[in-house]
């Protein structure tokens, strides 16, 4: 990366990213153009400068989905250094970030299941439902990861949207092994999580046969 670019990013300086345009109009490109880069957006967005992430993202949106060396997003990095209002501005104007899969094809959804970070999980479900259906290298979904780590807020926080928005499908993903989560709760030793999983069948079950 341009280095004068790097210290506009690292301070969030907007002025300053439009004098090094005036001055070379392409220089985004050329990061554009590398296959794993740490881009500006990474520097801002780890840093938790919003408005400086949210200019980029306006002016070169290719760059919301580039991953670093280490095989993550600007979005995957804001994550890990706990910059939430960057997260949450970032995924406002531009939710499909949610779905961009990262180092083993985790996304931030999977992560912030994992790390039963319930807030960001809700606004990610709410902001793009579509990526409940996406699926790790293992074939695990949010779902599966919440009830394999043992995170039971982030497994309610999910189930509770599920039967909300009528996703009776999610329930029956299985990961690589041909589990779906009902197995991995039985194997994991959580009868909480089967017996709510178990209720969630019985009111599809129950709903479905209303309809008909």
């Amino acid at each position: 990366m341009d280095a004068r670019l790097m210290k506009a990013a690292q301070a969030g300086n907007i002025n300053a990213l439009y004098d090094l345009i005036r001055q070379e109009a392409d220089v985004l490109e050329g990061i554009d153009n590398i296959a794993f880069a740490e881009t500006p957006l990474h520097t801002a967005a780890s840093a938790g400068h919003t408005h400086f992430a949210i200019e980029i993202m306006s002016l070169k949106p290719s760059l919301g989905r580039k991953l670093n060396p280490d095989g993550l997003s600007p979005l995957d990095l804001a994550l890990r250094k706990g910059r939430t209002e960057t997260v949450r501005q970032l995924v406002k104007f531009y939710p499909d970030l949610i779905r961009v899969r990262g180092r083993e094809r985790l996304t931030p959804l999977h992560y912030v299941a994992e790390k039963d970070e319930v807030d960001l999980l809700a606004q990610f479900l709410v902001a793009c439902p579509a990526s409940i259906k996406d699926v790790t290298i293992r074939g695990e979904t949010a779902l599966h990861i919440a009830v394999r780590n043992g995170k039971i807020n982030a497994f309610q926080v999910i189930l509770g949207w599920l039967q909300r928005t009528n996703k009776e499908d999610v329930l029956n993903c299985r990961d690589e092994k041909g589990n779906k989560v009902l197995h991995v709760a039985a194997l994991t030793n959580q009868p909480q999580a089967c017996s709510q999983v178990h209720d969630l069948i019985y009111f599809f079950s129950a709903k479905f046969l209303m309809l008909t």
